[in-house]
C-alpha cells in the first residue's frame, strides 16, 4: 500500500456555486483522489488519470477546479499540505495540481 501522496483537511468544496462542505479533505493515494467531507464520507472519487484539474487565471493562489466523474468541482484549499515544505510555491493549489501530475506519472509507471 502506497503512502499518502496529498493530503488537505480544511477545504470548502463547492459543485454548481453550492457548498458541499466547508471543511472537507482532498487526498490522493493509491493513484486515486477522494473528495470527502469532514466526517470522512466520500463525496467524490476517482482514478487520478480520469481526473481534469486545473487553476482558473481568476481563481486566487488557493483554489483549485476538479471535474471528477464528470461532475465539476472548485476547491478552496486554505490548510497546508502536512507533508509539504513550508516555503513551497504555488500555494495550496500549486500544491495539489504538482500532487496529481505525480501521480498520474506514477501510475503510468505500473
Amino acid at each position: 500500500m502506497a503512502e499518502t501522496e496529498f493530503n488537505a483537511r480544511g477545504v470548502r468544496i463547492e459543485r454548481f456555486l453550492r457548498s458541499v462542505t466547508r471543511a472537507g479533505q482532498v487526498l490522493i493515494k493509491d493513484g486515486r483522489l477522494e473528495l470527502l467531507t469532514s466526517n470522512g464520507r466520500e463525496i467524490d472519487s476517482a482514478p487520478v488519470q480520469s481526473v481534469r484539474a486545473g487553476k482558473p487565471w481568476f481563481a486566487d493562489e488557493d483554489q483549485a477546479m476538479a471535474t471528477v466523474n464528470g461532475t465539476r468541482y472548485r476547491l478552496t484549499l486554505a490548510q497546508q499540505d502536512a507533508a509539504a515544505p513550508a516555503a513551497a510555491s504555488g500555494g495550496a493549489a500549486g500544491r495539489f495540481l504538482d500532487a496529481i501530475r505525480s501521480a498520474r506519472g506514477r501510475a503510468g509507471e505500473g
